[in-house]
């Protein structure tokens, strides 16, 4: 493998190809060395959804790479969201090729026959009574929807194409037997055309009020786009019902729809929808927003809220908006509303004293309501943070979380939601940054409705727990017993090496048998019916490797430590084949540094260092160039820790250069690496990294940023975890800016971006500005803007040539390095 790829080398050089390469602007798409290429067009791995009577599984089959040509497609990008104007569906989402239902009993996969050649499904739903599939099918001209009957797996179409999902999903079960859906309203004509002459200027003003937000990308701009949005966003709630004639019938309600979430017995509607005024300054889901309850007829029995625009509020601040947010129903009654809303300052304009974490604090308030909702809501508790999650048993039981970014707090409570305002007990507490110590995630399942709710034992006196068991050996996934009285637990099923298991759901009533996903360091993900008291298997799937090629891979968890001592690790890959013989390897190091509050929960092992588990490639990740030679230093841990009485980023780059530096000796202590042959890179935050590291040390041959952002004052209201603005830490701010040491980079770097990036922070502008001052300063640089993607990459097209440009970056400026400059 070496030898082939030295060779490749060699010939470019012959042919010229690669001092071309450096003066490059022909705007061609290139592709890398075949075996890389090869592995854009691996089948990606099926997706699977479970029935909710637990019965069958739904198999998913997608493709992963659509061509330019697709993403190129006419695209609108409103309010922070971007569609097709001529399907009214998002331009960008994942769509499946084919479907296959397979019983968990077991028997042969069936194919669901009836739908048309080439069909691109993009929205599925089981029906409450896992009989029906609705399906949102995407033509040229709009999404249909259709319907596929389990039993037979037989599909037929409901509607022509004329489902609107530009602002939410396109359709809910409304009962076992009735889809409610948003349509194009009939005879919505053409969009309105822009003005040849404007009436006016844009403005834009403040009286005086602080509203701090995030930097947001494809906002309103004018009164043009404001008519547009609202032309194209605009759908009529319509409902179908399968039995009996096709009959489509409007429930009487028209507007900007957001979200439709149906009580648990289909006979009322929460349906979210917002309105004018809007915003040039956020995105669509802070323009002001109604909340009402409709009836089956669509006639509004309840406002829940009317929330005005809300355009202000700091990272991780714990502010959230005013008034009544996860309107919801309770999935264990017939009809009863849940609701939370923020008491005291910090619902709007609160302070930073007021915004300091007491345990006699109260900042959320939870309400509920039962239908016919005429009465006063009913206060269930006061919570000291801010509630995330409700997860419903019955009259008894509620399991309650709250969290507090700031201290990442998370606490989870037992309530009893039948006695509002009664006692509750805490059953957890911890750090969210603490991964040993997660209790795992209360086990659900459906109930006769087809809602969520907890799993119980027959007697209810115990939940179950599963979770991934994250450990210093890696992750080892478990399935606990919780005595609800004692809260004790009673573990009764661990994955054990060499396999890497986790538990789905309970397939049966006496919760003896389990559905799991089983995958091991060269086996893929696959399904299987696990029989708890015996622990004997039965494989349900049987998905083929799509990565043969990596069969000779070696993967290693290596442990080292930081000049002060704080434990890191990362996944050491070396190329298949590779033998010590063969000596120290050029090296790519692909990371992403995190803030902790903590030394000890910094130091635990991450996901991706479970040995156990399968080598799933991402052609955007750093594990293809294992085939052109490299050793992989994947995920080591980056952590920036907080100095005591200090916030993590105070010392940034001091302890970035240490965790790299830390991880370079410890590969050439191993005889891996060889340390003048090392690379760096990274996406989004892990390209800040590297270029904090390429301006700040000398340790890397050279680095590749991907989607990156590099000064920090164009995303002055924080970012990642950094919770103060530029005004309150502006050497902060200007000492994590890679870009105002452009002039300390010596070593080469690439720099990659999508055309489209709407990421918050990092805007295609961040690559443009730092490429300028790179080259002003004269560095060795390059600055590659890919058409039409956006933060993440999807086109065939610009893989390939991303995977071009860092290949032969490496080749030039890593493997076969020239002697360094002093």
């Amino acid at each position: 493998m070496l030898r082939s790829v030295a060779s490749r080398f060699a010939l470019l050089f012959l042919f010229g190809v690669l001092p071309g390469l450096l003066a490059q602007t022909d705007p061609v798409y290139r592709k890398p060395s075949p075996a890389l290429a090869a592995l854009v067009d691996a089948p990606a791995a099926p997706g699977v959804s479970v029935s909710p009577d637990r019965k069958s599984l739904l198999i998913l089959e997608r493709t992963e790479a659509p061509s330019i040509a697709e993403l190129a497609q006419p695209e609108l990008r409103l309010a922070g969201i971007r569609f097709n104007p001529a399907t009214s569906a998002p331009s960008r989402a994942l769509s499946y090729t084919g479907l296959l239902l397979k019983s968990v009993a077991g028997g042969a996969e069936r194919r669901i026959a009836g739908l048309p050649p080439g069909a691109r499904i993009t929205h599925y739903a089981w029906a409450p009574s896992s009989r029906h599939l609705a399906l949102a099918l995407l033509r040229e001209n709009g999404l249909e929807l259709w319907v596929v009957e389990a039993a037979t797996a037989k599909a037929r179409r409901l509607t022509q194409p004329i489902l609107n999902a530009v602002l939410a999903d396109p359709f809910v079960w409304l009962d076992a037997n009735t889809v409610a859906f948003l349509r194009v309203p009939a005879g919505r004509g053409p969009a309105p055309l822009a003005p040849r002459v404007p009436t006016g200027p844009t403005v834009q003003e403040n009286l005086g009020k602080k509203a701090p937000s995030a930097t947001y990308e494809d906002l309103l701009a004018n009164a043009h786009d404001e008519a547009v949005f609202e032309h194209y966003g605009t759908a009529e709630l319509t409902v179908v019902p399968l039995t009996g004639k096709l009959v489509l019938t409007p429930l009487n309600y028209r507007g900007l729809i957001t979200n439709l979430t149906p009580s648990p017995d289909g006979q009322h509607l929460i349906v979210e929808a917002v309105h004018r005024p809007f915003s040039y300054l956020v995105q669509l889901v802070r323009f002001p927003k109604t909340v009402d309850v409709l009836g089956r007829t669509g006639t509004r029995e309840l406002r829940v809220a009317d929330l005005p625009l809300y355009e202000g509020s700091e990272l991780g601040s714990g502010g959230v908006r005013g008034g009544p947010r996860q309107v919801s129903w309770r999935t264990d009654q017939p009809a009863t509303l849940s609701w939370i809303a923020a008491i005291g300052p910090v619902a709007a304009g609160d302070t930073p004293e007021e915004k300091k974490p007491a345990p006699t604090r109260e900042r959320d308030a939870w309400f509920t309501l039962a239908a016919p909702f005429t009465g006063a809501p009913a206060e269930q508790q006061r919570f000291e943070y801010r509630v995330t999650s409700v997860t419903w048993g019955d009259d008894s039981l509620a399991l309650v979380t709250e969290s507090w970014q700031r201290t990442r707090t998370v606490r989870t409570w037992r309530v009893a939601p039948g006695t509002p305002g009664g006692k509750r007990e805490l059953l957890f507490e911890r750090s969210s940054q603490d991964r040993y110590r997660d209790p795992g995630r209360p086990v659900t399942a459906r109930n006769a409705t087809g809602r969520v709710v907890l799993q119980r034992s027959a007697d209810g006196s115990k939940i179950y727990l599963n979770g991934l068991g994250a450990s210093p050996d890696g992750d080892r996934p478990f399935l606990d017993e919780l005595d609800l009285a004692t809260k004790e637990t009673r573990r009764l099923w661990r994955s054990e090496p060499p396999v890497y298991e986790e538990f789905v759901t309970f397939t049966d009533d006496t919760l003896k048998l389990a559905l799991t996903q089983r995958q091991s360091a060269n086996e893929p993900e696959n399904y299987y019916v696990r029989d708890l008291s015996s622990g004997s298997l039965t494989a349900l799937t049987a998905f083929p490797n799509p990565y043969p090629q990596f069969a000779g891979v070696k993967k290693e968890l290596i442990r080292y430590k930081r000049e002060d001592g704080v434990a890191l690790s990362g996944t050491l890959y070396l190329p298949p084949g590779y033998t010590p013989e063969q000596g120290p390897l050029p090296t790519l190091l692909w990371a992403y540094p995190r803030e902790f509050l903590a030394a000890e929960t910094a130091e635990q092992i991450t996901a991706s260092g479970t040995p156990e588990k399968f080598v799933r490639l991402s052609v955007q990740g750093p594990l293809p160039f294992l085939l052109a030679g490299y050793a992989i230093l994947n995920d080591p841990t980056m952590p920036i820790i907080a100095p005591k009485g200090k916030q993590p980023n105070d010392t940034y780059v001091e302890q970035l250069v240490a965790n790299a530096s830390a991880a370079i000796d410890e590969l050439v202590r191993r005889g891996v690496t060889d340390p003048k042959r090392v690379a760096v890179g990274g996406h989004s935050y892990g390209a800040f990294m590297t270029a904090n590291l390429l301006a700040h040390s000398r340790l890397f041959r050279a680095g590749i940023a991907r989607s990156g952002a590099y000064n920090r004052t164009l995303t002055p209201y924080g970012f990642q975890s950094e919770t103060r603005t530029f005004w309150q830490a502006p050497e902060v701010y200007a000492a994590m800016s890679p870009f105002n040491f452009a002039n300390k980079i010596k070593d080469p770097l690439l720099l990659i971006h999508g055309e489209a990036d709407n990421n918050s922070g990092t805007f295609p502008i961040q690559s443009e500005r730092f490429y300028n001052a790179l080259k002003g300063q004269g560095a060795t640089t390059r600055f590659t803007l890919l058409p039409h993607e956006s933060h993440g990459y999807r086109a065939r097209e610009s893989l390939l040539h991303m995977l071009w440009e860092m290949e032969t970056w490496l080749d030039v400026y890593v493997k076969a390095a020239p002697p360094e400059k002093k």
